[in-house]
């Protein structure tokens, strides 16, 4: 059975094509890899199959616990159904120890816990460089609403505490992540907002509890290497795999859910 209508979108790790049924999108997860604004490109085979699975898994978790989202289902390896919704343009990031961007603006050690879980908004927008911006900045130009961001810090409140423990479970330190959230249309013309788009290593920082090792995409930014065996790590530690090795190998599956 064909699931996808034509093409609507094309990203740097998905593909969103029209659903099968109104109102529903089929998100593809490629295994392209960038970084710093697409300035540095790869493909790395076995990534999107592991994305999907790992982002399948945690956007089920976080539905069942009340989190309102945009996901319906996984498809197949590599493709999942959504409710089409409309995209808040903010990139929601949510930090908890010093890392990346945060750690060079404000002189940070990397690694150091920050005093309290931070939450920070990037206006979405590739020409720009999806510049930070305040709550100011979001209400003034009408990309979100104040009920909006009310929703938006809640939500992310409530994953990061969910996340936070889940990883902790699997002895994973979740270091940040980033989030999207788009409004969905009701047909009695109400509003609410939703969580979108992925959660994933992509869009994670991850480190193992024990030795500090980067189980995310910072192994493609920093060239480290060995980036779907760290993907396939945290699978493995989800339950989302079975056997041992590299998951790309013969041996481990990912389980079927």
């Amino acid at each position: 059975m064909n699931h996808k209508g034509r093409r609507l979108y094309e990203g740097k790790a998905k593909i969103l094509y029209e659903g099968p049924e109104p109102g529903t999108l089929v998100v593809h997860f490629k295994d392209d890899a960038t970084a710093f604004n697409g300035e540095k490109f790869e493909v790395i085979e076995g990534k999107g199959v592991l994305n999907n699975r790992i982002s399948e898994f945690i956007f089920t978790r976080l539905g069942e616990m009340g989190i309102p989202t945009s996901f319906i289902k996984r498809l197949n390896m590599r493709e999942q159904l959504h409710k089409r919704v409309e995209i808040i343009p903010l990139e929601v990031i949510v930090r908890n120890i010093a890392a990346g961007s945060i750690a060079k603006r404000l002189g940070l050690k990397e690694g150091d816990p920050l005093p309290r879980s931070i939450i920070e908004y990037c206006y979405k927008n590739d020409e720009l460089g999806d510049p930070l911006v305040a709550e100011e900045h979001i209400t003034a130009f009408g990309w979100a609403s104040p009920q909006e961001l009310d929703d938006i810090v809640q939500y992310a409140i409530r994953i990061n505490d969910y996340l936070s423990g889940l990883f902790a479970g699997v002895g994973i330190r979740l270091v940040d992540f980033k989030l999207e959230f788009g409004r969905e249309y009701s047909p009695d013309g109400m509003v609410r907002t939703v969580l979108a788009d992925e959660i994933s290593p992509d869009s994670c920082r991850l480190w193992d509890m024990k030795t500090g090792e980067k189980l995310d995409k910072d192994r493609f930014r920093r060239d480290l290497g060995g980036l779907v065996d760290a993907y396939t790590e945290v699978a493995r530690r989800l339950g989302l795999i079975t056997g041992g090795g590299n998951g790309m190998r013969p041996g481990p599956k990912l389980v079927k859910g």
